[in-house]
């Protein structure tokens, strides 16, 4: 995991220097703080225009429960992230991708079991009506 840190980091570094670089040779005197405004804005910004076709096209669809799931995947992922770092900066534990895959893979098993259980529902629904009688029986009838 800290090899993995250690190359985003060096990337985010690189990036940082080239914008400011770009700053000193177009003479804009942008202080670092405003410098994190505008670019971590424009970042914010390319997202969100990728992302909201996406959810709006998933909503439309009735997928509201996708549009949770990404949400709530972002925050773990993000969430396991800091907790190994949090273990390498108190010295509780050390950093390891490993943990944060494992911990990830939790939230798709609980996940698999909760769509497992949405498809046996839905497959229980489409054999049975909903009032409790059977859907041939009920063609039968009409026809």
């Amino acid at each position: 995991m800290s090899k993995y840190l250690n190359l985003l980091v060096a990337w985010i570094a690189r990036a940082h220097d080239f914008i400011l670089t770009l700053n000193d040779s177009f003479e804009t005197n942008f202080s670092d703080k405003q410098l994190h405004f505008l670019v971590i804005g424009a970042i914010g910004l390319m997202l969100m225009l990728l992302a909201y076709p996406v959810f709006r096209w998933l909503v439309k669809r009735g997928r509201v429960l996708a549009v949770a799931w990404i949400y709530v995947f972002t925050v773990l992922v993000v969430l396991t992230c800091a907790i190994e770092i949090g273990q390498t900066v108190t010295g509780t534990g050390s950093m390891d991708f490993a943990d944060v895959a494992a911990g990830l893979a939790g939230f798709f098993a609980v996940t698999a079991g909760i769509l497992a259980l949405r498809l046996a529902a839905w497959c229980a629904r489409a054999l049975v009506g909903r009032d409790g009688s059977r859907r041939r029986a009920r063609r039968k009838a009409a026809a």
